[in-house]
């Protein structure tokens, strides 16, 4: 068979069972077999092929399984980079294809010629340019193995058009051999015995969860290590859902707008507990003060994670629901340590500091918004997000229940990325309602996706908070900057109704506190497609916040009047 259709008989080998592209003329051949196999790939026609490869991470993301992304060569295979980017840093799971004209024209500077696998190199877990096409099955077998072993990531396969049309023998491999890759699944069992030991040696231990455990789907092992150990438990903004939000020992998000609780805790831990983690700059702050009391563990499959940011006491390299299990079992069989001059640290903090806001009667306040959502949906529903204010509010007050549930940017922090996220969480999950939570100035990133989840019939709930403002870029203007805001103004247009029904969705709007409840409620239980417009306060600041460059534990609390400046909270 010619190659094209080497392509999409190995795609059907791996259980492939959607993918979001968009033809061109370099990538032809594979979109006539596709015409050939009359529905046997579910393919998602997308509007941009930047919603193309978010619709793959949603997708990643909300399964498990490896998204799949098909775009044609020069600007088709360009326009993937951002989301190639974003997926490497939020370890998802990709196999993206890339059209490219004949090897004969391969440096003739031939139309829509792009070096594909030099541009991308940076930005995938590795890539390809099949040359031959006797090599094109191994290597989609390969790719897909590289995605979803050891830290999960994006690989690309770059497919001259004379490859996709030269004929081969189609014998698909049964498994895959790579000698110089070979991930670390299981953690030494010396270093499992030194972190026990550690672990049973101090009174104030922290959990600090990634969303390496969500990709090991590692939540039931967490849940029981941390009730046997009575252990506190913080979750990054890509570990939401991987510890239950409403779980006694939860003690909210962490990082630069995480619980003041959270943050304070690893500032007085003895021992922190890192399962799945990197130590990002947003949770750790300024390096050297950061946790400067604790002694470390550090659990991650990708070994070049450890001692990048902070040098650790316990290293162990293997996956975190086969390391968590062998840490469980390792535990004596004994009950919990009471650690009770801890949690009264910790409880004494969250009375004292919970999140809070002030609410309005004349406008509305956006974390009333999320709370609102929270209490119609009480969790239960695949939430993708934007980038920016709403991102953060929704990290702190949405109840994310499971930890395939919440899909946001979080290492390359990617306006648009939330509808064609949500896009494809709702193809790969047709049985559950998906919510995007956006902002006014992100959903315009990538709104063209709003055809496609019409045109598929998706359930997906577009919730714009819209304060007329590129929101968390004037917050610092205003912090930072002496209230000097510069080109962050997005006055009030469009008009999000009328675009969410020129493009066939329903649209709502809301503008007064009274109205919120009631929007919120049709347009969650409106079949279909539906676009919220919610106008909300306009000046309104995520707190806490760790300003950039200060400690982790320097969190700028809500002021008690708006005219306030805002003072640091020191260590105590």
């Amino acid at each position: 068979m010619r190659g094209a259709r080497i392509v999409c008989e190995s795609l059907l080998c791996e259980g492939v069972d959607a993918l979001f592209g968009y033809p061109g003329g370099a990538i032809l051949h594979v979109y006539d077999e596709l015409h050939k196999l009359d529905g046997k790939l579910n393919h998602v026609l997308v509007r941009h092929e930047q919603g193309a490869i978010h619709a793959a991470e949603g997708y990643a993301r909300s399964t498990g399984k490896v998204g799949v992304c098909l775009v044609t060569s020069g600007p088709g295979a360009t326009n993937v980079v951002t989301g190639l980017q974003d997926a490497m840093m939020d370890s998802i799971p990709l196999v993206v294809l890339t059209g490219q004209v004949p090897t004969t024209m391969i440096g003739n500077d031939a139309f829509q010629e792009a070096d594909v696998v030099g541009i991308t190199r940076p930005c995938t877990k590795y890539n390809y340019l099949v040359r031959d096409v006797s090599e094109l099955a191994s290597v989609i077998k390969e790719a897909f193995y590289l995605a979803r072993s050891g830290r999960p990531g994006p690989v690309l396969v770059d497919l001259p058009k004379d490859v996709t049309a030269a004929e081969h023998p189609f014998s698909y491999p049964e498994s895959v051999d790579l000698p110089s890759y070979k991930p670390t699944v299981t953690g030494h069992p010396k270093q499992i015995k030194k972190a026990i030991k550690l672990i049973e040696s101090s009174e104030r231990t922290v959990l600090y969860i990634g969303g390496g455990v969500v990709n090991a789907n590692a939540t039931d092992e967490i849940i029981e290590l941390a009730e046997r150990l009575n252990l506190p438990v913080t979750p990054t903004l890509m570990g939401l859902g991987a510890f239950p939000s409403g779980h006694d020992q939860s003690l909210g998000m962490l990082g630069m707008h995480g619980t003041y609780t959270a943050n304070m805790a690893m500032a007085e831990a003895e021992v922190i507990v890192n399962i799945g983690a990197r130590f990002d700059d947003r949770v750790t702050g300024r390096l050297d003060c950061f946790a400067k009391k604790a002694k470390f563990i550090h659990v991650d499959i990708d070994p070049t994670s450890i001692n990048k940011n902070v040098i650790v006491d316990v290293p162990i390299i293997g996956d975190a629901k086969t390391v968590t299990r062998q840490l469980l079992d390792a535990l004596p069989d004994a009950p919990p340590p009471e650690r009770k001059e801890w949690w009264g640290i910790l409880r004494d903090w969250q009375k004292r500091f919970p999140l809070s806001f002030k609410d309005r009667t004349d406008c509305i306040a956006p974390q009333r918004m999320m709370k609102e959502i929270a209490e119609i949906t009480r969790g239960e529903d695949i939430c993708a997000t934007d980038v920016g204010q709403h991102q953060m509010w929704a990290a702190q007050y949405y109840p994310v229940k499971h930890g395939r549930s919440w899909l946001t940017s979080g290492g390359l922090g990617t306006m648009g990325y939330g509808l064609p996220a949500a896009m494809g969480a709702a193809v790969g999950n047709p049985d559950r309602r998906v919510l995007c939570i956006t902002g006014d100035g992100s959903f315009q990133m990538c709104i063209q996706e709003l055809a496609t989840c019409v045109h598929e019939g998706l359930d997906v709930k577009v919730l714009i908070m819209n304060n007329n403002f590129l929101g968390m870029v004037r917050q610092w203007q205003e912090l930072f900057y002496s209230r000097r805001y510069s080109e962050v103004g997005m006055k009030y247009f469009p008009d999000f109704v009328k675009i969410a029904e020129a493009y066939g969705a329903t649209g709502l709007r809301a503008e007064k506190p009274e109205e919120l409840h009631e929007i919120l409620e049709k347009g969650l239980n409106t079949p279909g497609v539906v676009v919220m417009d919610i106008i909300v306060t306009k000046e309104a600041n995520v707190y806490p916040m760790i300003p950039a460059g200060a400690a982790h534990y320097e969190l700028v609390l809500e002021p008690e009047d708006d005219g306030e400046e805002p003072e640091p909270r020191e260590l105590a």
